[in-house]
């Protein structure tokens, strides 16, 4: 069977799920959360990320054509789960087959919607679909790895007059599994979408996911974080940036500060807080 048979095969056997209209709260999968999946660079990335920490692996590897799927990228993920999780809240059906404008996607995740917008968007979404993971997560022996892209296949859909009518993709079981389990997604504020820096969102992502919403926070040491943010930086320049950070306090919903140990490892502690109270918070630490 040649490729394009088993593409439209594949598609047969999936019910096309189309994107629900108007405003829902942005979720993540807490997997993407906790691990390093993407590039955190705007500049091409073709170095593979290879992250191993006890019995979990993420291996990434991208094309010289495309690059690694960066973490701006992996909003239309977020999309894409705030979408099934919406739809199965209510009771309605969901499949790994979606289709949407390219208008709706670009508004959700905080984009424009010029020409240049949309061309954006659909090199992120080659990315997405170029890009190689090989990961253990998810797998109960911790011995096999499970192998996917992120979009195993997009496409534009026109009409017969050749008018736009939106984007079709389809998205991999490893995702659209954990997505469905609804311990494995976490509401996120859609403030994130206006964060510029790549560290910046990685950091968001990884602090919601593991302060959650402890009021004593949590904390990690810097070269821990240096580790499994799987960021090309020095370890010296990645931390001038988590001091950067630590001084602008831009990460919604949380407060960060650094704490030195007696060995003089540098830690960044962090906890949520309300909005009205964080200016406060902030100018305590």
């Amino acid at each position: 069977m040649s490729a394009p048979q088993a593409s439209a095969r594949g598609r047969e056997q999936l019910e096309l799920f189309r994107a629900l209209p108007g405003d829902m709260a942005p979720r993540d999968a807490q997997d993407l959360m906790a691990y390093p999946f993407f590039s955190l660079a705007k500049s091409k990335r073709t170095v593979p990320i290879d992250f191993r920490s006890g019995g979990v692996t993420v291996r990434v590897e991208g094309t010289a054509e495309h690059g690694i799927a960066t973490i701006w990228d992996a909003d239309i993920l977020i999309w894409a789960a705030s979408q099934i999780v919406e739809a199965r809240d209510a009771g309605i059906r969901t499949s790994r087959w979606m289709s949407a404008t390219p208008h709706e996607i670009l508004g959700f995740i905080n984009r424009g919607t010029s020409v240049r917008d949309y061309q954006r968007l659909k090199a992120a979404l080659d990315r997405l679909q170029s890009t190689s993971v090989a990961t253990s997560i998810r797998e109960t022996t911790g011995r096999r790895l499970h192998r996917f892209s992120w979009i195993n296949e997009w496409k534009e859909r026109a009409d017969a007059r050749r008018r736009p009518l939106g984007i079709e993709l389809i998205l991999p079981d490893w995702f659209y599994a954990g997505v469905l389990e609804a311990t494995l997604v976490l509401t996120i504020d859609p403030a994130y979408f206006r964060l510029s820096g790549g560290i910046e969102r990685w950091l968001y992502r990884l602090v919601r996911k593991h302060g959650g919403r402890q009021v004593d926070g949590w904390r990690f040491d810097f070269r821990h974080l240096h580790r499994k943010s799987g960021s090309l930086a020095r370890f010296s320049d990645f931390a001038c940036d988590l001091r950067a950070l630590v001084a602008r306090q831009s990460l919604p919903g949380y407060v960060l500060a650094i704490t030195r140990s007696s060995s003089a490892t540098e830690w960044l502690a962090f906890r949520p807080v309300s909005s009205t109270a964080r200016g406060q918070a902030a100018d305590k630490l």
